[in-house]
């Protein structure tokens, strides 16, 4: 008895410590993300210009979005970009995962120049894209004559905007090539021995080892390029400002323009509810077909 009290005691007091180290990661929670989002929706229904006082109107705000050819254009926009750009991302990065994990030499120098960019302050990255896509001068359409192919407009036509920044953003992911690495790199090399011991090729390997093992973190990898790419501001708003055309106009650049450009920010924080939904309906598809595609060692099933 006395030894499962003084057992309990300690638990206690671990616990105790526990809730303890964890409280300031708590308050910021409910501070800097809850707090913001309810206070978001509760001026939803409102209209405010942050200088008179708010005026609550209902569900005006939410009935006006509906009808807002602007909205249509950017969740179309927002949800292209994703496309395009999630599996460019996801099998770009995967691939250099795959060759920095073999017998490469100079391989710490190598990944080194893949995370550089992902670090880079994203001002100089978007100055430099500018750059490289100039229709003139740029490093693109360079290329583009040595290979004896015609010149592109890029940022600056309406079909090229959103290719372009989802190219782009390949280039900032990385953190995904070395996230990549460091799972290909945890795979025991017993399951490869014991297949190559039964005539296993590199397709086989890669097909019933690799991809199987590295499907939680493609799983990880895949959702977090998702929620980032329709989440989308920086980028749009330094290098095209929404155009050409409304080409580019994400819908967090929307609402920033709302919010802060139109000083619309009841309506503003209306469509960030409708950028919520989007995100959180997406993840939700995504974290549903999981079960289908995704292994894990520690499930029976």
């Amino acid at each position: 008895m006395k030894l499962t009290g003084k057992r309990g005691s300690i638990e206690r007091s671990q616990q105790r410590w526990g809730y303890f180290f964890i409280a300031p990661c708590i308050f910021g929670l409910l501070v800097f993300s809850f707090g913001p989002m309810l206070f978001s929706l509760i001026i939803s229904f409102t209209q405010w210009n942050m200088v008179t006082p708010a005026e609550f109107i209902g569900l005006e705000n939410f009935k006006t979005l509906i009808h807002d050819p602007l909205v249509g254009i950017s969740v179309r926009v927002t949800l292209y970009y994703t496309v395009l750009a999630v599996p460019l991302i996801t099998a770009i990065t995967f691939l250099l995962a795959l060759v920095l994990n073999t017998k490469v030499k100079g391989l710490h120098v190598f990944r080194t120049i893949f995370y550089i960019p992902s670090i880079v302050p994203i001002v100089a990255s978007c100055a430099l894209w500018v750059y490289i896509f100039n229709p003139m001068f740029g490093l693109m359409n360079s290329m583009f004559r040595a290979l004896g192919l015609p010149p592109q407009n890029f940022l600056f036509s309406p079909r090229g905007a959103v290719p372009g920044l989802a190219l782009m953003a390949v280039w900032l992911s990385g953190n995904t090539v070395v996230i990549y690495l460091a799972g290909l790199q945890g795979i025991s090399r017993e399951l490869y021995e014991a297949a190559n011991l039964d005539g296993a090729g590199i397709f086989q390997n890669f097909f019933h080892i690799t991809l199987p093992m590295m499907t939680p973190i493609i799983f990880f990898n895949m959702l977090m390029a998702i929620i980032n790419a329709m989440q989308t501001f920086s980028q749009a708003f330094i290098m095209t400002g929404g155009g050409p055309n409304n080409a580019s106009l994400f819908l967090s650049l929307y609402i920033y323009q709302e919010a802060f450009k139109f000083q619309k920010m009841g309506y503003a924080a209306a469509v960030s509810w409708v950028l919520f939904l989007m995100v959180a309906i997406v993840a939700g598809i995504v974290f549903k077909t999981s079960r289908r595609w995704v292994f894990y060692e520690s499930r029976a099933d």
